[in-house]
């Protein structure tokens, strides 16, 4: 073959692998979506597909009852955690898990596997399991044509995740020991520092209050915040904290001092927030 029949050759079948290669833009039949929550202190994301009804019926019949189902659509459902949470009771360490289901039309099983690397279930091995808990499952008051994960219930340290398709609900919740964290950083900046800092003192006094541990403590943080440095916000703390303790002339003053400072703030909220606790106050 010679030189100009074989750079020929090369050329077109160079030509032949760039033309296989290219590709149709189209829309996915079920798109990949990616949710993150902050659930006390830790970070929870959740990477699935959204397949939808699309005339379909779904629990039952194109999800199986009874049978390991991915929770989404094309690759498994991966959830992810910054720290340990507690899933179902139990402490689940930090990291990534399949979220896999067994549907049923009363209850779920919902297992958390330690494999994320497969296609869907295909090859699911029940040894690779880190939890399995059971769930009721519930009617959605509308009908969701795409399926959907989402958060609920948010609170200082937990969360539900719920999985809705068609007419169905599951939840399942999500919480972590933000407690003890916390208490060990009020303790080492705060209490053991002997802590002047205005800003400290005011996050040590918002804590125990909002969380009903010794308020006569929280007083005395917030007191000296304010002292030093009196802002809207932490003054209006200051005015909750004394109406708690049954000082209402203080609170009283607290709160006039809180809203005049928010009004040449131009913070409606906070206007508002001491306005309705001056009512209760009179």
């Amino acid at each position: 073959m010679t030189t100009k029949l074989k750079l020929t050759f090369l050329f077109m079948l160079i030509a032949g692998f760039s033309g296989f290669a290219q590709q149709i833009q189209m829309p996915q039949a079920s798109p990949s979506a990616k949710v993150s929550q902050r659930v006390g202190l830790t970070d929870v994301t959740l990477e699935y597909s959204r397949p939808s009804t699309k005339g379909r019926k779904i629990f039952g019949e194109l999800v199986p009852y009874g049978q390991v189902w991915r929770t989404g659509a094309n690759g498994a459902t991966v959830i992810s955690f910054s720290t340990a949470v507690f899933v179902a009771g139990k402490e689940v360490p930090a990291g990534s898990y399949a979220l896999y289901s067994v549907p049923g039309k009363s209850d779920w099983t919902l297992v958390l596997s330690k494999n994320t690397q497969l296609w869907g279930a295909i090859g699911y091995d029940a040894k690779d399991d880190f939890l399995r808990f059971n769930v009721p499952a519930g009617k959605t008051s509308k009908k969701y044509e795409t399926f959907e994960i989402s958060f609920n219930n948010l609170t200082d340290n937990s969360a539900d995740v719920s999985l809705k398709w068609e007419n169905t609900r599951v939840d399942f919740k999500i919480s972590s020991n933000v407690d003890p964290i916390v208490m060990a950083d009020i303790k080492k900046y705060v209490i053991d520092a002997n802590s002047t800092d205005p800003g400290l003192l005011y996050q040590a006094a918002f804590y125990y209050f909002n969380n009903k541990k010794d308020i006569n403590q929280a007083y005395t943080w917030i007191k000296e915040s304010t002292d030093k440095d009196p802002k809207y916000w932490t003054v209006h703390l200051r005015a909750k904290i004394e109406a708690a303790l049954g000082m209402k002339t203080d609170a009283f003053q607290s709160a006039t001092k809180s809203r005049d400072l928010a009004t040449e703030a131009k913070n409606p909220d906070y206007v508002g927030l001491n306005e309705r606790l001056l009512k209760t106050l009179k």
